[in-house]
């Protein structure tokens, strides 16, 4: 029985285009939350433009239809050969539904996929407003003081030619034409000066006064482990999380930089493809590549100048014979940081990880950790990171 709803009631009645744009932003979101790790993954960090667009794969949206006979029991003929609670004309000669798993080629309809193509701010917006995030300038940054541009104060002789003042210029060069005028006529009455030109005493310029600016900066330290077992599918991952973190960091401060640091069980500062790329192999410590960034924040990025965002990723495995170490590093990188991440990515399922080990030592406020054990946990492992770091405003 068809049953039919009075929607005269209905707002969005007299528009059906309001309700189709709803369900269709629903599947790009359903579509960015399952592929994030795929759309991302080769994206680069530092230098990204954010009019570049990104395709996404969605399921074509199903309009509802009639279609007849599908509510009655219906009638079909037998052969014979059925026995009592059999089911006629549901399937193929053989039993089985054509085209539903069966071997060889189906031929049964499949679903509608389209592409359809989102910019960067778009992208991050739809990230934002899943976590329901606060106003981001509640943010209490740590600043440093610059000399910027202040307001005009006065006139100067010399100066870039950006700041002429040409009014001015014009006044100083009409004053000395009438005191020349007035000098000849005391000489010679009625004497016209046919050609003034400007002189380089005439020309004045904006006196700019220097005032202390504020500048907002941070830096994100990225550290991963690159030994054999972080194959590119991890790194991959690695490389998803850490760009959704720097764009989201993007949007806070004024000022950004960004260190990537390497390790197994020797640790070195890299550029971002050879961070991203390049292969190795041995052992791991965690610890080393922990140290490094101690070392790097302690010379080029005081606490007091600057928000520290060191974030993690690794596989979780770790000799034994280093733990302790890190434990030690992590607790000394969280005093000195804004938050620092861990992140472990799709970790063996043979041994326990660090993941748990951190958890249960690591008492720090401002330390969160995130376990992505496929690619559909990317994305409450950002949720869960993002909504950590906002706790610290």
């Amino acid at each position: 029985m068809a049953i039919f709803r009075d929607s005269s009631d209905n707002p969005l009645n007299h528009d059906r285009s309001i309700e189709d744009r709803r369900r269709h932003r629903q599947l790009v979101e359903k579509s960015i939350k399952e592929n994030l790790g795929n759309i991302l993954s080769e994206e680069s960090i530092i230098g990204e433009s954010k009019n570049k667009k990104f395709k996404i794969p969605i399921r074509g949206i199903k309009e509802y239809q009639f279609v007849f006979g599908k509510n009655n029991r219906g009638v079909a003929t037998g052969n014979g050969e059925e026995a009592r609670g059999d089911k006629l004309g549901e399937s193929g000669e053989d039993g089985k539904g054509k085209g539903s798993g069966n071997k060889g080629a189906g031929n049964s309809a499949g679903e509608d996929v389209y592409e359809t193509e989102i910019t960067l701010e778009e992208l991050m917006d739809y990230i934002i407003e899943d976590l329901n995030l606060p106003n981001l300038d509640r943010k209490k940054y740590s600043e440093i003081i610059t000399e910027s541009a202040g307001k005009k104060r006065g006139y100067q002789r010399h100066g870039i030619n950006p700041r002429l003042a040409k009014k001015k210029t014009v006044m100083a060069k009409m004053a000395r034409k009438q005191g020349k005028k007035r000098a000849l006529n005391e000489i010679v009455s009625n004497e016209e000066i046919e050609r003034f030109p400007f002189r380089e005493d005439d020309l004045r310029y904006w006196k700019v006064k220097k005032k202390p600016k504020k500048e907002s900066n941070a830096v994100m330290i990225f550290i991963m482990d690159v030994s054999g077992s972080m194959d590119n599918t991890k790194k991959y991952l690695a490389r998803s999380l850490f760009f959704v973190l720097s764009k989201f960091i993007r949007r806070k401060y004024n000022n950004i930089a960004f260190e990537f640091i390497s390790h197994t069980t020797i640790a070195k500062r890299v550029n971002e493809y050879d961070f991203f790329h390049k292969a190795e192999s041995g052992g791991t410590y965690i610890s080393s590549g922990l140290n490094v960034a101690l070392d790097l924040i302690n010379e080029k990025y005081p606490k007091e100048a600057w928000n520290i965002y060191p974030i993690y990723a690794s596989d979780g495995d770790n000799w034994s014979e280093d733990n302790e170490k890190a434990m030690a590093a992590v607790k000394e990188i969280c005093a000195l940081s804004s938050m620092f991440g861990y992140a472990e990515l799709l970790p063996s399922t043979y041994s326990t990880t660090m993941y748990y080990r951190f958890n249960k030592e690591i008492d720090c406020e401002n330390f969160t950790s995130v376990i992505v054990k496929e690619k559909k946990d990317l994305w409450e492992a950002l949720k869960i990171m993002l909504s950590k770091e906002l706790e610290e405003e």
